[in-house]
Order: C-alpha cells, then structure tokens, then sequence
C-alpha cells in the first residue's frame, strides 16, 4: 500500500499506541495495514508510550499478537525513562507505585524499593506510574514519604487513556492526588516532556520525523518540546473539535492513523 504525500518530508514516524495504534486489546482500523507502508517505504518507526503498566517485552508481544511487526529496540516505554532518571540520580532507595514492570525498572537502577517496610517514609524517591491494582496503602506511604522530604518522579500527566468500555484514568489523577497531598512538585519523565522522544529519536538516528498520537496535550506537545511535528487521530481521547481549536495546531488531524499514513 502506498503511503500518503504527507509522509514524504519524513525519515521517521513515532506512533503513541493508546487510542492511536491499539483501543484495549484491538488495532485501530487499518493500522497495521498503515504500520506496514511505512516499513516498506524505509521509513524509520519507534511506538513511544506513557503507559507504565507494560514492560518493552510485553508491549513487543501485544503488537505481534495484534498483527504488527516490531522489535525491542523500536518500543520507548515510559518505565525506560524512569530507570534512567534512577540510574543517574543520587537516590537510594524508593517507594513505588506501579506495575510489576516498573518496579522491576527501579530495582534495575539499583534502588532499595521500600513498599510495606517500616522505613517507607524515609525513601529518598516516590515513583508514581497509574496501574490497574493501584490501592489506598501505596497513596498512604507514598505521601508520608513525601512529607519526609522524598522527591517525587511522575511517569506522564495523562488525565485518561482511551479503552473500550471508555475512558480510564491515567497517571496524572494520581501525581495531582500526591502533588495536593504533600505540596511536592513531581518531575515528570513522561509525556509531554521530550524525554521519550529524545530516546526514539537517538535510536532512529538523523532524520526529520513525525510524531502521532490522540493526545494534544502529551503526543503533539511533546513533538513540539522534542523538535519534532505532532500530528493528531481521533480513535483516542481527542475530538474534531479540539483538534480544529488547538493553538498552535498539529501539523495534521486524521480520523485513524490509516487516514494519516496511507494514500487515499
């Protein structure tokens, strides 16, 4: 299939997967068609992700299941971020909230994870990342920790991310429940700070390159902060309307990310 003219000023393309690639457990109509051009015409392809709650491994098996080739090296996962932060910081020790995944990210930056131990306030680090087993303890010690004077790593501000049965909450409810708790202002190492994108692009190397996503606020804002154009579907959280009223806007609004790659 052939790609449109649009894609032809572009080296490489960065495609959020949320509400963009994948809805839940189904590919957005005629992505994996749109996935597959853009390989065949030789353009360079990364899948950059504020979810926290999936590892690179696991997000390279659910594109396979769902019919899209991928290798480990193209996903950027926002627990990447995170370890990198850790591995560079002075922290010891932390108390996370997150999935199994970014806990195992935190333990590779060689941090003591405290979770459930009497000395959880007094970690250096909180590491917020939303998950879907997420309870009242982990918000407990995560702000006793932070009125300690621990500092606070967020991994995204997403208000929601677009799933079947509708709209879930993302990382963000979760650092402004922290944010209001202790008055600790969180780092953010997620979307929409160029930090992911940064990763893909070093990967992908020199080249002009197109960021796409369902997200105004985190997909085309961090391709501005990244130095990359952001281009914008609606099989996510944003409407036509948004779209259109966005200012500065996206460098292109497309129904799918079908319509965006592909010749009409």
């Amino acid at each position: 299939m052939a790609l449109s003219p649009a894609l032809a000023g572009y080296d490489h393309v960065l495609l959020d997967l949320d509400g963009c690639v994948w809805v839940g457990e189904h590919a957005t109509p005629g992505a994996v068609e749109a996935v597959s051009a853009l390989r065949q015409a030789g353009k360079g392809v990364a899948f950059v992700t504020n979810d926290g709650r999936h590892g690179e491994e696991d997000v390279v098996r659910k594109l396979w299941r769902l019919g899209f080739r991928a290798a480990r090296e193209e996903v950027v996962t926002v627990g990447g971020a995170v370890q990198f932060l850790c591995a560079s910081s002075p922290w010891r020790s932390a108390v996370v909230i997150g999935a199994a995944a970014v806990h195992r990210n935190v333990l590779d930056a060689g941090l003591r994870i405290l979770n459930g131990t009497d000395v959880a306030p007094v970690a250096d680090v909180v590491i917020a990342a939303a998950h879907d087993g997420f309870d009242y303890a982990e918000l407990r010690q995560a702000t006793q920790a932070l009125l300690r004077g621990a500092a606070l790593v967020a991994a995204g501000r997403d208000a929601t991310f677009p799933m079947p049965d509708g709209p879930w909450p993302a990382t963000g409810p979760l650092v402004a429940a922290l944010e209001y708790a202790s008055g600790v202002r969180a780092r953010n190492v997620g979307k929409p700070a160029a930090d992911l994108f940064r990763t893909a692009l070093d990967r992908l190397g020199p080249g002009r390159a197109l960021v796409v996503g369902d997200r105004l606020d985190a997909d085309v804002e961090g391709a501005r902060a990244a130095g990359a154009d952001g281009a914008v579907v609606l099989t996510g959280v944003t409407t036509a309307e948004q779209a259109a009223a966005a200012d500065p806007p996206p460098a292109h609004v497309a129904a799918t990310l079908a319509e965006l790659l592909l010749a009409g």
